[in-house]
C-alpha cells in the first residue's frame, strides 16, 4: 500500500508510515503547496496511492464525481499528530487493507472507523 500524505498533516507522519511498513510520501515533495484538492485527488488516483487528509472536502470530491478511487483515510479526530494518532491509523489501515484495494472512503474517529465502498 502506498499512502500520499495530504498537506493539513505533518510530514513527520512519512517516516512514522514508513517504519510501519507502508511506503509514504507528503504532498509537498510531489505538489504545490497550492494545488486545489481536486488536482490532489488526481495525482493520488493515477499513481495508486490512498490519501491520508484531515480534510473533509476530500469526501465531498469523492461524492460528486462518483469516482471509484483512490481510496480516502479521513481523520476526523482533534489532534492528528503522529505521536497521538499513529497506532489509531496504524490500526485501521491493516483493518481495512483489502478494502482500501478496491476503493473506499474511511473516516477515523477516536471511538471508531466507518468505511464507504466507493462510488458513494
Amino acid at each position: 500500500m502506498k499512502l500520499l500524505i495530504d498537506m493539513n498533516l505533518s510530514p513527520d507522519w512519512v517516516a512514522v508510515l514508513t517504519a510501519g511498513g507502508i511506503e509514504a510520501v507528503h504532498w509537498v515533495n510531489v505538489g504545490s503547496a497550492k494545488a486545489p484538492d481536486k488536482k490532489i485527488i488526481a495525482w493520488a488516483k493515477s499513481g495508486g496511492y490512498v490519501l491520508l487528509t484531515h480534510d473533509l472536502d476530500f469526501g465531498a470530491i469523492l461524492a460528486s464525481t462518483g469516482a471509484d478511487s483512490p481510496s480516502v483515510i479521513q481523520l476526523r479526530i482533534q489532534d492528528v499528530t503522529p505521536e497521538v494518532a499513529k497506532q489509531l491509523v496504524l490500526d485501521v489501515i491493516a483493518r481495512f487493507a483489502e478494502e482500501v484495494k478496491q476503493g473506499v472512503l474511511i473516516s477515523v474517529d477516536e471511538d471508531r472507523a466507518r468505511i464507504r465502498i466507493l462510488p458513494i
